[in-house]
């Protein structure tokens, strides 16, 4: 799996409901350049949340590329996440993209990356960036040994993270559905 420095990205998929929270970070080398991207973005009609780990370039030229496969599969998540790898994998141009990608709606959470992966986490929760193992270990915990919702558990993921990785910051965004 690539890791992608200055960035974390969190989802979990329970009850119907997803959440996805990006922190805010951009390196440049051993240097912060920005503190406060937005790293998570809606998608067709608000009904799904997308967040990247890599090159802020390809991730944009990737969620337009996602947004026209949800449309052609009328906002089918896992249809549209197949049918972006394909493309991403055997496109000209999209296979020298590096970015990664974790997408949700009400079915599910998916993490799609450019060597055609497209995997649906059995417990619900996926992760990636610099910061993505360790926000994924305070989730399960968190989801294992806490009452607290979705929003909450990413929110508390991305601050552990935060803790620990360099590449991670405090800044936050979360968006839900």
């Amino acid at each position: 799996m690539m890791t992608f420095h200055g960035t974390t990205i969190i989802g979990i998929h329970r009850n119907g409901h997803t959440a996805i929270c990006g922190d805010g970070q951009v390196t440049l080398g051993d240097a912060v350049i920005k503190a406060t991207a937005i790293k998570i973005r809606r998608l067709y009609e608000d009904k799904v949340v997308i967040g990247f780990a890599g090159a802020t370039s390809d991730a944009i030229s990737l969620f337009e590329k996602f947004e026209e496969r949800l449309k052609a599969n009328k906002g089918n998540l896992k249809k549209a996440a197949v049918e972006l790898a394909k493309d991403w994998r055997s496109d000209k141009f999209l296979r020298r993209l590096e970015a990664m990608l974790i997408a949700g709606d009400k079915t599910g959470i998916i993490l799609i990356s450019g060597v055609g992966d497209v995997l649906e986490p059995d417990d619900g929760i996926a992760a990636i960036g610099s910061g993505g193992n360790y926000a994924l270990a305070a989730a399960r915990s968190l989801v294992k040994h806490s009452k607290l919702s979705n929003r909450e558990i990413v929110q508390e993921a991305i601050h552990v993270a935060a803790d620990i990785c360099i590449y991670t910051n405090h800044n936050f965004i979360v968006e839900e559905v």
